[in-house]
């Protein structure tokens, strides 16, 4: 079986759009997995809520998911977000605030765990070292642990007890071995790592090996919908950067 697995779309159709032509040009995949954060930030919320719904094995929330819907305080998002996060607020029709009220915190697949920001914490922890992620270990059962929210491609390794992190980089498979791991598949709409293109794995379980897809995609129809929108030029301005 193939799974794709994408996080972070944040309202970036072309983005996802990209990574879907993408996945379908590596052959297909068998199922979707989504770390959450459909909405938030960009400039189409709701079409990426109706892609998205539709093609999607598992979909866990994000926390711009549950602020989309007002089900988390906005104070804890910085000044970009909440503009963006008001803003949407006004853009989803019912249907697609009730399917962002479906999504759950978590889930698990097989020997995967599914979740937006951490096990200890699902929608709000950004596991960014490895003194975060070796708190983390013994707060999921399953081998292999799935997470988004930093958008950094990135795999936490618990061997013996020796936590250890490695960036995740196109052509370099990740096997999947007794070892037990965090991974994450870096951001489809607003990549941090340096690199603008988005970035979503596919998750091979009969080869046991996970590998990191980048994508380029049309940046510019996206800066010029979040300017029509009248969201943060920050928001238009960092996409381009990766940042």
């Amino acid at each position: 079986m193939k799974y794709a697995v994408i996080s972070d779309i944040h309202g970036n159709t072309e983005a996802l759009e990209a990574v879907l032509a993408d996945i379908e040009g590596n052959g297909g995949v068998d199922g979707v997995w989504c770390l959450g954060d459909v909405t938030g930030y960009g400039p189409e919320p709701g079409a990426c809520i109706d892609r998205v719904k539709g093609l999607v094995t598992w979909c866990v929330a994000g926390n711009h998911d549950r602020g989309s819907i007002n089900k988390i305080d906005l104070s804890v998002f910085n000044e970009h977000g909440q503009a963006a996060l008001r803003w949407i607020q006004t853009q989803l029709d019912p249907g697609q605030q009730a399917w962002l009220g479906t999504l759950p915190l978590t889930a698990a697949d097989g020997g995967f765990m599914l979740v937006h920001a951490s096990p200890t914490d699902p929608l709000l922890e950004y596991v960014l070292s490895i003194g975060i992620a070796e708190r983390n270990f013994p707060f999921f059962k399953t081998k292999y642990c799935f997470f988004g929210h930093t958008h950094l491609p990135m795999v936490y390794k618990n061997e013996g007890g020796i936590v250890t992190a490695t960036p995740l980089t196109p052509g370099v498979g990740l096997v999947l071995g007794e070892t037990k791991m965090m991974i994450n598949p870096g951001s489809v709409g607003q990549p941090r790592d340096g690199d603008a293109r988005a970035s979503y794995g596919i998750l091979d379980t009969d080869g046991r090996i996970f590998r990191i897809h980048r994508v380029a995609y049309d940046i510019e129809a996206t800066q010029a919908k979040i300017m029509k929108a009248g969201l943060p030029v920050h928001l238009a301005t960092r996409l381009e950067q990766g940042r």
